[in-house]
């Protein structure tokens, strides 16, 4: 039975029991891993799905429902804002309705995370209709802090607009699926924003999967982790078993940064990373060909995804991190959240006893 207990920052706004957020892992399903990760006392997301042929707002308020049927625990959800992501507008509208009409929704549901663009439209329109809402932004730069956290940037866009984000999160170029051009490593990146922040709390994201590594995030400053390819190896986690047989041989050496459809992405090798090269375009270039595309397009590439979804992980991508050289087993999600916090405390205890 598990007595020990870490309070920070995070735990205090978010309402559960341990600095550990789940990372959201869309267009894949996390319904049932995020409820299983709220069941743990620690803080489960559901991911902005929208794999071909549905409908993205009707399916995340079902996967809303889904999860606050299955843990009494808090949770939060992920809008990915890219210019490409032409359903975000709606979806950012359906958290405060179902939040409005559903009071265990209300109750449960504490934050969103925006990430793969632009945090105005999304920090503005919650602040605006539903201020009890923490809105997070997934930054993996400095210099896109110091535009997210300014609020001039946000005024400049929105007149008048009501504070700017209630935290962000910091992910570094470890990270599994969507990374960033700038290529900082998490320890780096996660000082600088914690410098850089003041009081706006830093949740450090991309290279974290054991107790050492919440130990070493709280002692640099951040307010708690968030793993993603750590709960993918999971016995709750939906993800194909033939996704999850893939991580436990892996070593950190396996995955490779190649292009996504919004920019880098770090992948296991395997078929799909090879057809997409490990050439990843600079940031201009890759815009101009963002430009080109259309939904369409977009929904080709979804058609991929689902297919890794469906089992096969040859020809579809193959979302990790490097931690996947630290996971061999594929345990609960409570037996991961409980052995992270266990270890973390033993950590930090150690560490204490070196101050005379």
């Amino acid at each position: 039975m598990v007595n020990f207990m870490i309070k920070t920052k995070l735990t205090e706004m978010l309402g559960c029991k341990h600095p550990i957020i789940q990372a959201a892992m869309g267009p894949f399903y996390t319904t049932k891993l995020c409820a299983a990760v709220s069941n743990a006392g620690a803080f489960g997301v559901v991911s902005h799905t929208n794999l071909r042929n549905m409908d993205p707002i009707k399916e995340m308020e079902k996967n809303i429902l889904d999860v606050v049927e299955n843990t009494d625990g808090p949770f939060g959800v992920n809008i990915r804002t890219a210019r490409l992501q032409i359903d975000y507008p709606e979806l950012i509208k359906l958290i405060p309705r179902i939040r409005k009409e559903n009071k265990k929704v209300r109750e449960q549901l504490r934050l969103v995370i925006t990430s793969a663009g632009d945090p105005r439209p999304g920090a503005h329109h919650f602040k605006d209709v539903d201020p009890d809402i923490l809105v997070f932004h997934v930054i993996p730069a400095k210099w896109l802090a110091e535009k997210a956290l300014n609020p001039a940037w946000f005024q400049k866009k929105f007149p008048g607009t009501k504070g700017v984000l209630d935290g962000i999160i910091a992910t570094g170029y470890e990270g599994g699926g969507h990374n960033s051009y700038e290529k900082v490593a998490t320890t780096v990146l996660t000082a600088e924003m914690v410098e850089f922040a003041g009081d706006t709390p830093v949740v450090s994201c991309g290279g974290w999967y054991d107790g050492k590594g919440l130990a070493g995030a709280l002692a640099m400053g951040a307010v708690g982790i968030q793993m993603g390819t750590r709960f993918i190896a999971t016995k709750e986690c939906e993800f194909h078993d033939d996704y999850k047989a893939l991580i436990l041989p892996a070593t950190d050496e396996d995955t490779v940064m190649t292009t996504g459809a919004f920019g880098p992405i770090r992948l296991l090798k395997n078929e799909y990373s090879k057809e997409h090269g490990v050439a990843v375009p600079d940031r201009e270039a890759r815009m101009a060909e963002e430009a080109s595309m259309t939904a369409d397009d977009l929904l080709d590439e979804m058609e991929r995804y689902e297919l890794v979804y469906k089992g096969d992980v040859q020809k579809g991508p193959i979302l990790v991190g490097q931690t996947i050289g630290g996971i061999s087993t594929i345990p609960t999600v409570k037996e991961v959240v409980d052995s992270i916090v266990k270890e973390a405390e033993m950590r930090l205890k150690a560490v204490s006893k070196l101050l005379s």
